[in-house]
């Protein structure tokens, strides 16, 4: 599985936005957009960025390859792709808006037709994944990254954590994908 970081995205930043924009632009896989939106206010909250706005667009291979080639150069489908609202923040700062228009995070891809997959190798729940790869992409908003070791272990410590306590909260058991892949650089 890939997961990377990029600059904000142009797809749904041409507007006024309020808390969580959930747009399903595919229809290979069936969605329960209603869990995932819970999901998504519940790692929200763990990660205290229910002010910010926050975009999750589902998409299918074909649409997720088209933007990993666009902004990566990799022709592949993909799990998660993330466009950070801020370019340059630290891991686990949170960021100081000016204006209410900069009160965003910014958007994240999920490759639902890519974690189906996935999933039906591994016998993993869809919505699980969903959430994980969610949790992930989140992580990227907030500057984690994981280019070399030392920012991967970080990384993988703030997914440990957010999942322990959405586990907590929802008596689920998610851990984060990351222990079963290798890194993409």
């Amino acid at each position: 599985m890939c997961r990377v970081f990029f600059k904000f995205s142009p797809f749904t930043s041409s507007g006024f936005k309020m808390g969580v924009v959930l747009r399903n632009l595919q229809k290979v896989v069936p969605l329960r957009r209603a869990r995932l939106r819970r999901d998504v206010d519940t790692l929200r909250h763990i990660l205290g960025v229910q002010k910010f706005d926050l975009g999750i667009i589902c998409v299918d291979n074909q649409k997720i390859q088209q933007i990993n080639h666009m902004y990566r150069k990799k022709n592949v489908p993909t799990d998660v792709l993330s466009f950070p609202f801020y370019e340059d923040l630290r891991p686990g700062k949170l960021p100081c808006p000016l204006h209410r228009d900069e009160l965003n995070l910014g958007d994240i891809f999920l490759g639902v037709e890519f974690v189906m997959k996935q999933c039906k190798e591994d016998s993993l729940d869809l919505h699980g994944a969903l959430t994980v790869i969610t949790a992930h992409g989140i992580c990227h908003l907030l500057g984690y990254r994981h280019e070399t070791e030392e920012e991967w272990t970080e990384m993988l410590q703030r997914e440990s954590y957010i999942l322990s306590e959405y586990n907590r909260l929802t008596g689920r058991h998610l851990e984060p994908l990351t222990k079963r892949c290798t890194q993409d650089r």
